[in-house]
């Protein structure tokens, strides 16, 4: 329970750096949650993300599994509040106020700043992910293999997770 402060913190934190997705602040999570706080290590990290990846609804609703296995269920709580309220509460009042300024001069400026400061965010958070999952031949053609299965195809992503659990399974026992 002397944990929750810290857990409210963090994840309120967190939540303000995910600009362009959850991918956005994996950096700062990874970084917060297995180096300063030392409250999970980089493994259970990566495999909660995945789980979160897969899981049906907002896939950053793993912060709740975080917080569990940090503080349980009192922890799940207030991870998964301090992430999401804080960016709703937010959320909510840029867009009213967005609203309002939509002849605003500097508004189409703002916008193009932003999408390149969200793709950045968010290919900083792959990379990060990335060099803790990718640990051989096996998984960067696993990676490789979605990657380019998902830019040419219509394929059904649930069907990529199959497979690589299927691979997983047998490639990497």
């Amino acid at each position: 329970m002397d944990q929750i402060p810290a857990i409210a913190r963090v994840f309120a934190y967190l939540s303000l750096l995910t600009i362009g997705g959850g991918m956005a602040a994996y950096p700062e999570m990874k970084s917060l949650v297995v180096g300063t706080h030392h409250w999970l290590t980089d493994e259970q990290v990566i495999h909660i993300y995945s789980i979160g990846q897969m899981a049906p609804g907002p896939n950053m609703m793993m912060v709740a599994a975080m917080g569990e296995r940090i503080s349980g269920f009192a922890g799940a709580l207030v991870a998964a509040l301090a992430f999401f309220v804080p960016t709703g509460l937010l959320t909510f009042a840029v867009g009213r106020a967005w609203t309002r300024l939509a002849n605003w001069p500097w508004r189409t400026a703002i916008q193009k700043g932003l999408a390149p400061v969200a793709i950045g965010l968010a290919v900083a958070g792959l990379v990060t992910f990335g060099r803790g999952s990718i640990t051989g031949w096996v998984t960067l053609a696993i990676a490789f293999a979605v990657f380019a299965a998902t830019m040419r195809t219509k394929i059904n992503p649930a069907l990529l997770i199959l497979g690589g659990a299927v691979v997983g399974v047998v490639a990497l026992r």
